[in-house]
């Protein structure tokens, strides 16, 4: 029986423990194995959501009854992004050795800021993979981070300070007297802007370049922009180019917006989110052209390399500037050249966080037991099952493609009588169905189900579920219109 007096948290019978971390870990290897026999997503009904309302608990609860809980409550009402039907946003569907990977950091249960362990070096050896994945130098710097919206923000961040030096740090924006202005275009995901608003810059100096028809950014009218700027006595710092939008998976004109960042003298940052990672395609990574010639580089290990979430990461070509952005000696953070705290510098000095998980391990596992190659193949097969899908919806009359097909996203949908509200409908009907889960958005004024083909569990067969369901319920639509006039 375990010691009321004890302060410590360990089990007095490991033994036990141990039989009911094997039969957690049975249980959760079963549910991913039965994934497709499961409902891609399904409501939580009012009990199980109420049953969370609960007061903090004062007792113990034995361990089984926690999972037992797990299992029954919370498990089956997952977004589903698992699942080989989920379509819905830009998600991974995680993998088993990332997750294996997961159990055995949490653990270890390592602080990665900084200090003398291994665990930085695993970090620092991926840097050095994605080093040699995006051409960059030896002296480039990189970070794990929680996901893209936080590496675009420590992108803007370093690129304040190459702009204003690092005095801005003491003195602040407003002391440089300079009315900095930023560049992305009108498809660039919002937290450009959000990280705009967060470095003290105001979303107005966010300038958004229309696209072309291909729905890459315009670069003539982002040179006319800037030089407008100039005009107006502005300081251009900071072009963010997408490799990859987030609504049609558009990747800009990566050479041409490195050449008008270095002709300008501006820094060229890509919003790389999922898109980056195609360059461990080699079929798709020639499409990336001009990515090796960015100044910084946000990208997620959790989209299209099936890490588990969470596992972003920045990198700079300029790690000196990027350490000197963030670094703040302290005399609790002294570093010394032997003993724990060694090692320097440490990573909490590339980015906010002093405290860091180790999403590194998840990540090295991955690439280790898959290789890049065949992280490489699975990025292909979403992009040939877009293909598949692009084709199936040109041979349906009653559906419409609503933009190119770039790398892995289709936006379409169902032609009928107000098609937006039908459309709509359609699509929560998928998601309702458990069958298939695609998400929607709006493409030139339109709304379109969006399907986003991450997962590499995702075939075929899936591919011919959706559209069946699409023509299902947009029938079902046009019947309740009829019957409603």
């Amino acid at each position: 029986m375990q010691d009321k007096t004890a302060c410590s948290l360990d089990p007095s019978d490991w033994e036990s423990l141990r039989e009911q971390g094997h039969r957690m870990l049975d249980d959760i290897i079963d549910h991913m194995a039965g994934l497709r026999g499961q409902p891609v997503w399904q409501p939580a009904p009012a009990a199980v959501r109420a049953s969370f309302r609960e007061p903090m608990p004062r007792e113990e609860t034995p361990l089984a009854e926690v999972h037992a809980r797990f299992m029954r409550d919370i498990l089956p009402y997952g977004i589903g992004n698992a699942h080989p039907g989920f379509m819905g946003w830009v998600q991974g569907g995680g993998s088993a050795a990332g997750m294996l990977a997961e159990m055995l950091s949490a653990g270890l249960n390592a602080n990665v800021g900084g200090r003398d362990q291994i665990p930085v070096e695993v970090e620092r050896q991926v840097l050095r993979w994605v080093r040699e994945l995006f051409r960059f130098p030896d002296a480039a710097s990189g970070l794990f981070v929680t996901g893209s919206s936080m590496a675009n923000l420590i992108a803007v961040l370093v690129a304040r300070t190459a702009a204003l030096g690092t005095g801005v740090r003491q003195s602040g924006l407003a002391a440089s007297g300079l009315r900095l202005t930023a560049y992305a275009s009108v498809a660039a995901h919002q937290c450009v802007s959000q990280a705009i608003d967060l470095c003290g810059l105001g979303t107005a100096a966010l300038r958004l370049i229309p696209t072309d028809a291909m729905g890459r950014m315009d670069t003539a009218l982002l040179a006319a922009t800037i030089a407008a700027d100039r005009r107006a006595g502005c300081t251009p710092f900071f072009i963010a180019g997408s490799a990859g939008t987030v609504d049609i998976g558009a990747i800009d004109p990566l050479s041409a917006l490195a050449d008008i960042a270095a002709r300008e003298g501006v820094w060229f940052h890509v919003d790389g989110a999922y898109g980056a990672l195609a360059m461990l395609s080699p079929r798709i990574a020639p499409r990336l052209a001009g990515l090796e010639r960015a100044d910084s580089i946000a990208f997620d290990f959790h989209k299209w390399a099936q890490v588990p979430y969470d596992a972003g990461f920045i990198l700079v070509r300029d790690g000196r500037l990027h350490h000197d952005t963030f670094a703040s000696p302290a005399a609790y953070l002294s570093r010394e050249i032997r003993g724990m705290a060694a090692g320097s510098p440490w990573l909490c000095d590339f980015g906010p966080d002093l405290s860091r998980g180790f999403r590194a391990l998840k990540t090295w596992f991955s690439i280790q037991t898959y290789g890049s190659d065949r992280l490489g193949a699975v990025i292909d097969h979403g992009c040939a099952l877009a293909q598949y899908l692009k084709q199936r919806i040109e041979d349906e009359p009653r559906l419409e493609l609503l933009a190119p097909v770039g790398l892995n996203i289709v936006c379409f949908r169902y032609r009928c009588a107000d098609a937006d509200a039908a459309n709509r409908n359609i699509a929560i009907a998928l998601q309702e169905s458990g069958v298939v889960a695609p998400s929607t958005t709006m493409v030139n004024g339109r709304l379109a189900i969006r399907a986003a083909l991450f997962n590499h569990r995702t075939e075929r067969r899936d591919i011919d579920a959706l559209i069946e369901g699409v023509l299902h319920f947009g029938s079902r639509e046009e019947t309740l219109d009829r019957d409603a006039a």
